[in-house]
């Protein structure tokens, strides 16, 4: 597996990128995930890195991002914060990667039982971490389905807030950054949604919200 160059970067298409990652979670699913001479990769992104994708996930250990994608070494950047959730550090981060940097795509990526996503739905108040929750909050109450048990002991409850969060932090990005918004529009990027099953490793795409 070749480390991507600018010049590789640069032939793939937002489209493309997309379906790089599609297609490393279904080798990933499969069993037969890229060999990859790791210290060889270190060495040849030495001096500079061209990854073609930014995946905003959640910070769960469970999700590691290069991973179920089967990607490698300057491959992709790796946003990780607790629930998925946007900030204008995030925001920098993707307007780096995409603008400066060249990635062509952003995926959101929530996950099942999501540990934050719980905290959320349950109001939990401990430190710092009350204001990361209170930014999934949009989520909970976006979240009109459920009508007895809207608790973290409800898991079908809490799966469709994290999609309803996942969706919403897509909106943020067009509403919050201008230069995403932009890129978007112009269709320089792509973005699309997803969900990550910790029970079978699969990543459910949201193809209503592609963004290509």
């Amino acid at each position: 597996m070749r480390t991507l160059t600018k010049e590789l970067q640069d032939k793939i298409t937002p489209t493309e990128a997309i379906e790089l990652l599609k297609n490393g979670n279904k080798r990933f699913l499969e069993k037969r995930m890229t060999g990859r001479d790791l210290l060889s990769q270190v060495e040849q992104t030495s001096s500079g890195q061209h990854p073609f994708a930014v995946v905003l996930s959640c910070i769960d250990s469970r999700v590691p991002a290069e991973l179920v994608f089967d990607q490698g070494i300057g491959d992709i950047f790796s946003c990780r914060v607790a629930g998925n959730i946007l900030n204008e550090d995030v925001l920098g981060s993707m307007e780096f990667a995409c603008a400066a940097a060249g990635s062509k795509a952003i995926v959101v990526l929530g996950h099942t039982k999501c540990g934050a996503v719980k905290g959320a739905c349950d109001k939990v108040e401990l430190g710092n971490l009350t204001s990361l929750l209170n930014k999934i909050q949009p989520a909970v109450e976006a979240e009109t389905q459920t009508t007895g048990d809207r608790s973290s002991s409800n898991g079908e409850f809490v799966d469709r807030v994290a999609q309803l969060n996942v969706q919403l932090v897509m909106d943020e990005i067009h509403r919050r950054s201008p230069v995403l918004d932009e890129m978007l529009r112009s269709k320089k990027i792509s973005m699309i949604g997803g969900m990550y099953d910790v029970e079978t490793g699969e990543v459910e795409f949201y193809e209503d919200t592609a963004r290509v």
